[in-house]
Parts: C-alpha cells; sequence; structure tokens
C-alpha cells in the first residue's frame, strides 16, 4: 500500500491507538486528534491524504466536519467511524462525500482494506486529472501557432464546440493543421480522458474500410481468421477523427451516416448490431457542397457531418503568421538535431516570408527540418536557401507546373508580381492627377469612389502618399 498522511479524530483511546498502529506499521504517516475542533483546525491547516472520522465526538457532530472538510479541502479522503451504525447514519455520511464508512468494533483487516481502497481511489483520481492536465497542455492553443485573427476566431469557435457533442467538419487545404486542431477539440471535451482515434479514409479501399470502421466476425471474407473489433469499438465514448472524409465511397458513406445517427453499427459478416457513443470530427481538403451537387457525396451525410463546420485558412492568407512557425519549428528542430542556428538573415525571411506555401504549414515544418539539416553557420540567409529546390522552382519562370496547386500558385504569384504592380501605379497616377483628391481620382478613370478606396486599401496607399509621389511610373521601377 502507498504511503499516506492519515489523521484520525477520535475520543476513544482504544480505537485511536489500534488504528495508529495497525496503519503505522504498514508505512503510513498517522496524526491523532482527540476531539472535533482540534481534528478540523488540524485537517484544514496540514497537508493528509485520509481522514477517519468518528461521528460521535463530545464536542462537535461528526458530520459538521464532514460537511466543512468536503467543502473546503477537496483533496481529503474521509472513512467515517461510528459505534451507532445505522443504515441512515451510512447513507447520510456517504452522500456528505464521505469515501467509506466502518462499523465499531472492527478488525484491522477491514480498517486496512477501507484505508487501501480509498488511498487508490485518490491516486486514480489525482493521475486522472494529471494526464488530462498533460494532454490539455500538449494540445492546448498555445501549441497552434498563430495569432492572426482568422486564427482566433478558430480558438474561440474550438472553446464553444469543444464541451458539446456536437460533429464538427473541419476543412481546408491539405497541410493547414486539421488533425492538429481536432486534437484541439477533444482536449477540451469532456471526452478528454477517452481515446482520441484518428482514421486516414483515403488510406483504404471501400472494403477494408468498412472492416477497419465497423470490425469484422471470423469467416466474414477470406483471411478473417478471427473476429476483430474496429475502430467504433476502440473510440467508445471517446472522439473519433475521420480524415480525407470526401474520399468515402458512397457505399460507405450510408453505413457511416446510420452508425453516426444511431450510434450502431454492423461487423462485416455479423447478424447483429453493436452500439458506440462516438464524438465524429471530421476533416476535408474537398469542396464537399460541390461533391454533392455533383452526385459524389451524400447531402444527407454532408448536413449530418457539418453540424459546426470550422474553416483552416492556407497558410499564403495568414503571412503575418509565417515568422512565428519559422522562428517555433527552428527551435524544435535544433533541439532534435542537436545544432545552433539562431535565426534568419532579412533576406531569407522576406524570401520565405514571400513564398506562396502550396503545402502550407506541414510544407513549411519540412523545408526548415531540411534548413537545419544542412545549415553550416548560426543564421540561416539567402544563400542557404538559393540550393532548396522548393525556393529554387518558386523563382524559376519558365518551370512548368507540375499540378493544379502549382498552377493556382503560379497564376497567384504572376498576378501579385505584375498585375498587382501596374495596379499601383495606375492608383498612384490617378490620385496624382487628381492632387489627392480621391472623389475625383475615381471619376476621372471611371471607377466608383468605393471600389477606388478599397483598392486603395489594398495597396496601402492614401491620398498623402500619393500627393508625395512627384513620378507616377516609379512605383513600376
Amino acid at each position: 500500500m502507498q504511503p499516506s498522511n492519515i489523521l484520525i479524530i477520535d475520543d476513544e483511546r482504544v480505537i485511536r491507538d489500534g488504528c495508529h498502529l495497525a496503519l503505522s506499521g504498514r508505512g503510513h504517516s498517522v496524526d491523532i486528534c482527540m476531539n472535533g475542533r482540534d481534528g478540523l483546525e488540524t485537517i484544514l491547516k496540514g497537508s493528509y491524504d485520509l481522514a477517519l472520522l468518528d461521528m460521535k465526538l463530545p464536542d462537535m457532530d461528526g458530520m459538521d466536519i464532514l460537511r466543512t472538510v468536503e467543502r473546503e479541502k477537496l483533496g481529503v479522503y474521509v472513512i467515517v467511524m461510528t459505534g451507532y451504525s445505522t443504515v441512515q447514519n451510512a447513507v447520510e455520511a456517504m452522500k456528505q462525500g464521505a469515501f467509506d464508512y466502518l462499523a465499531k468494533p472492527f478488525s484491522d483487516d477491514e480498517l486496512v482494506l477501507a484505508v487501501e481502497r480509498a488511498i487508490e481511489k485518490k491516486r486514480l483520481v489525482e493521475e486522472n486529472l494529471a494526464l488530462r492536465h498533460q494532454l490539455s497542455e500538449r494540445f492546448d492553443f498555445s501549441n497552434i501557432i498563430g495569432e492572426n485573427p482568422r486564427i482566433l476566431k478558430i480558438f474561440n469557435e474550438i472553446q464553444k464546440v469543444a464541451p458539446t457533442n456536437s460533429t464538427v467538419l473541419l476543412h481546408g487545404e491539405s497541410g493547414t493543421g486539421k488533425e492538429l486542431f481536432s486534437r484541439a477539440i477533444h482536449a477540451h471535451s469532456r471526452r478528454a480522458t477517452r481515446q482520441f482515434v484518428a482514421v486516414d479514409c483515403s488510406t483504404f479501399s471501400s472494403s477494408l474500410l468498412e472492416s477497419e470502421l465497423f470490425g469484422h466476425v471470423k469467416g466474414a471474407f477470406t483471411g478473417a481468421i478471427k473476429d476483430k473489433a474496429g475502430i467504433f469499438d476502440e473510440a467508445d465514448h471517446g472522439s473519433l477523427f475521420l480524415d480525407e472524409v470526401g474520399n468515402l465511397d458512397t457505399d460507405i458513406q450510408a453505413k457511416l451516416l446510420r452508425a453516426i445517427e444511431t450510434q450502431e453499427f454492423k461487423p462485416v459478416g455479423a447478424s447483429h448490431l453493436k452500439k458506440s457513443d462516438v464524438r465524429i470530427i471530421a476533416a476535408t481538403n474537398r469542396d464537399l457542397k460541390m461533391m454533392v451537387d455533383e452526385g459524389n457525396f451524400r447531402e444527407d451525410l454532408f448536413y449530418r457531418l457539418n453540424v459546426f463546420p470550422i474553416f483552416i485558412p492556407p497558410l499564403r492568407e495568414r503571412k503575418d503568421d509565417i515568422p512565428r512557425l519559422l522562428y517555433h519549428f527552428l527551435k524544435v528542430y535544433c533541439r532534435q538535431i542537436g545544432k545552433q542556428v539562431d535565426g534568419f538573415s532579412d533576406d531569407a525571411l522576406e524570401t520565405l516570408v514571400n513564398h506562396d506555401w502550396p503545402g502550407n504549414v506541414r510544407q513549411l515544418k519540412n523545408v526548415v527540418e531540411r534548413l537545419v539539416i544542412i545549415a553550416d553557420d548560426r543564421v540561416l540567409d539567402y544563400q542557404s536557401l538559393s540550393d532548396h529546390w522548393e525556393m529554387k522552382r518558386n523563382r524559376t519562370r519558365d518551370a512548368v507546373p507540375e499540378t493544379l496547386e502549382e498552377l493556382k500558385s503560379v497564376k497567384r504569384q504572376m498576378l501579385e508580381n505584375q498585375f498587382g504592380k501596374i495596379e499601383r501605379a495606375f492608383l498612384q497616377k490617378a490620385l496624382s492627377a487628381a492632387d489627392g483628391n480621391i472623389t475625383q481620382a475615381a471619376r476621372r478613370v471611371g471607377i466608383q469612389r468605393s471600389n477606388f478606396s478599397a483598392l486603395m486599401k489594398k495597396h496601402h496607399l492614401s491620398a498623402n502618399s500619393a500627393k508625395m509621389t512627384s513620378k507616377p511610373g516609379d512605383s513600376m521601377k
């Protein structure tokens, strides 16, 4: 039995001495109080794991002491002792928070058994709380790097939906960290101490995925040599993260819908239904609504998953977070690899921030890891990036895109780098000709004033800055 600090509060010397002898002999630290007032003061000031409390004391009612302890010292377990053992006394003591009760006279074995149960229960509760705290810290928002307003909005949404059992649909491009956000939802939920099970729906064939999700019975198909529990069994009373849910075929979609709606499912080859209380968190990088319109995704399943949608923005739309992410992963990989790299030069940082990152945070993380591996100096400069294939390809004008994402990336860069400069010069020229008067400038070029102002905001222009521009075309040089 784990040694503990125990306080005995009893006015009978025989009981006090007997309990002290039985418990101290097993390694516990045991203190004694002979009346209620001393006992209450001692227990409130001290640091005890367990109290043995007599219900009939000369100066106080033991029930009053029990109520005070339960209100002010939540970590102390109480076992009440009474020579007036009735069902009513026991029930009342348990209602007030007593862990157990002993009817006098009791044997050493009865005492030790009751104490062991109390100490074990206390240990399990404390371990549970510690694990839950660790889990919450591991997936706390402080571990999701980002201070962009859109990320802060997601934190707020998670805080609202996590304590519920509502289904959450995370959608965003590949690499934006959807699983990390799903784990944050689980860690802040009432299911945090239960299992979090993740399954990538794109890695299994239709028949294999059904067996993985719902299990199978012996003989259900060739190779099914014994019964196998499924993921819904494993995640019972916990959270199930279905990644890339848009890749499910229609047959599995129907069975998944039934499992979500009824909390019942049928293992492959079974004739009976099983129950599972699972909270679903789904994720996709595809437009499920468009898939519904095209007939590739069940409309009823879409609405069942889309109860609480959360959009994770791509990294290119929160560039202000890129420096934070770079230095975060730099610290992580310096520690893992055992190198000392202090940071990035200004030109290297500017290059990395302006990179389009089609693979989002996952790509950035991998880039930083490789940069730390090849680093020879304490500072990663522009030359360090020049041999990096992703940066090199991003800068090569004649490189032909190989994927749709790369094609979109090139298009965005061309718009930003070429048309963006022309658009800015166009605005400056119009403002300069109108001597900074926005209304006149908009009228001269044939644009509504509100649209003209929106373009100015996009390019960070003001009427005053236009007045100081002596040559309208300078911004294009």
